[in-house]
């Protein structure tokens, strides 16, 4: 390996060779036909003094290809047979052949090279004799101070007012739609044919047109975005602090395998978002990844129409009912005031929300108890999982005493829009019951305990529906 004496000492990179020549503690690679075969396949090792010129770069190539060339032609000529050839043969380092290379050496290796330095890559000034490393900033935070952590040049991201078909066959007429990405939904690139990417996107494979999608340099822009930057805790019980700092006061407390919400990311810290407010914590103790939103097959859009449907006919089903016996409550009320016999009121069954109505009216007995970390009795003290937990539990579903956990129980009813009593609401870091008319029932902190609170106090992840 080359190596300097001094100045510097680092990697020099030329794209045009198979082979791997070693320069200053550099590999000089290639793929040219003409030259890889007379390269070393190992490279080779030599000292030189910091401040060699071009020039001499240049020369030692050569030198190597040339006595490559050397040796492939010997063995060549010893495995011949003796058979004539009419062709004339051009002897080794002839005027011919070290033209050739000078050439190819000048064409194919000296615009490629570059300069691999202890903290980077950089392009050598070829306006100079002498080679030096050209300075470099070092790589800044994007805007929103996220380092890159992942590789999201394999994604193909949606970017339509909807969303795009997914298709089984790279073809309008003859692909049949087996789901949707919707706009700003991702997939995983695997090929692309006449126009159309290939992906595999949650439980669906298939084609989207490319013009409604972006990937490469283009989905890394917009990556970040659309996606959610989420910290999973990988210690037994995170400290949450005010400040990015050992020394600063603890916030909050966050179990094992709870997933909180990046806000920013700081020199050996994130910001994160947990129900106490947003605070700090050592990137130590957390596992960073990046959670998009994946595409709809056909059957999944099926069932989430089916249930949809459902329950809005419940919900109208029960509007009916209500109104019903909104009305014979007047017409007693009336007959009361004349003197007339009042008939018995009607019976109202109770069906399908009836059990989430009936979770909430549980929960709801236990508002004002104390908040407890790690707990999950709902008179002493219950943590928000631990209260969910042990309000299911009591109708006979037992959930994980974790808010992540809470995430996966149940199907993802679409949004708020959709909620209805009973449902559980996903909060970064936290979990709630939702009881109707917008609001919640949760343990909050310990500072408030158990309470009632709007549901959009903070941002939720989702929606989740056990009955």
């Amino acid at each position: 390996m080359f190596r300097s004496r001094n100045k510097w000492s680092g990697l020099i990179l030329a794209g045009a060779f198979a082979g791997a020549l070693l320069y200053m503690g550099t590999s000089i690679d290639a793929n040219a036909t003409g030259l890889s075969g007379m390269l070393p396949s190992a490279g080779f090792s030599e000292i030189v003094e910091g401040g060699t010129s071009i020039k001499t770069v240049k020369e030692e190539v050569k030198e190597i290809i040339k006595r490559r060339k050397a040796t492939a032609d010997s063995k060549k000529s010893e495995n011949q047979t003796e058979t004539p050839t009419t062709q004339t043969e051009q002897p080794t380092g002839t005027t011919a052949d070290v033209a050739s290379v000078e050439e190819q050496v000048d064409a194919e290796v000296v615009p490629e090279i570059e300069v691999i330095e202890p903290d980077g890559i950089s392009k050598i000034d070829f306006d100079k004799e002498i080679v030096e490393p050209i300075t470099h900033e070092p790589e800044k935070p994007d805007e929103m101070g996220r380092k890159l952590r992942e590789d999201f040049s394999n994604l193909v991201i949606a970017q339509v007012d909807n969303y795009v078909n997914v298709r089984d066959y790279p073809d309008e007429e003859q692909g049949e739609i087996v789901g949707k990405l919707y706009d700003n939904s991702v997939g995983n690139f695997i090929e692309e044919v006449n126009g159309w990417y290939k992906i595999e996107s949650g439980s669906c494979t298939g084609y989207v047109k490319a013009e409604y999608c972006v990937t490469g340099d283009d989905a890394v822009k917009i990556a970040k975005e659309v996606g959610t930057l989420l910290a999973t805790v990988n210690t037994t019980t995170l400290k949450v602090r005010e400040e990015p700092g050992l020394d600063a006061k603890v916030l909050g407390l966050v179990p094992i395998e709870d997933e909180l919400v990046v806000v920013e990311e700081l020199e050996g810290w994130v910001k994160v978002d947990i129900e106490e407010g947003f605070g700090y914590v050592s990137d130590e103790f957390v596992n960073l990844h990046t959670e998009f939103v994946k595409a709809e097959s056909k059957e999944e859009e099926e069932k989430r129409l089916a249930k949809e449907k459902e329950e809005r006919d419940k919900a109208n089903a029960a509007a009916r009912r209500a109104a019903e016996a909104a009305a014979a409550a007047e017409a007693a009320a009336a007959a009361a005031a004349n003197g007339e016999p009042v008939p018995a009121a009607p019976a109202i069954t109770v069906d399908g929300n009836g059990m989430g109505a009936s979770v909430c009216k549980f929960a709801l007995q236990f508002v004002g108890n104390p908040y407890v970390y790690g707990g999950s009795s709902l008179t002493h003290g219950t943590d928000c999982s631990g209260f969910v937990m042990s309000v299911y539990n009591n109708f006979g579903v037992a959930l994980p005493h974790s808010s992540a956990g809470d995430r996966l129980v149940g199907y993802d009813v679409g949004g708020l829009g959709n909620a209805q009593p009973g449902d559980i609401v996903c909060y970064s870091g936290h979990v709630a019951i939702y009881i109707g008319g917008g609001q919640i029932v949760h343990a909050s902190t310990s500072r408030t305990g158990i309470i009632v609170s709007n549901v959009n106090y903070r941002t939720p992840l989702c929606v989740r529906r056990i009955f």
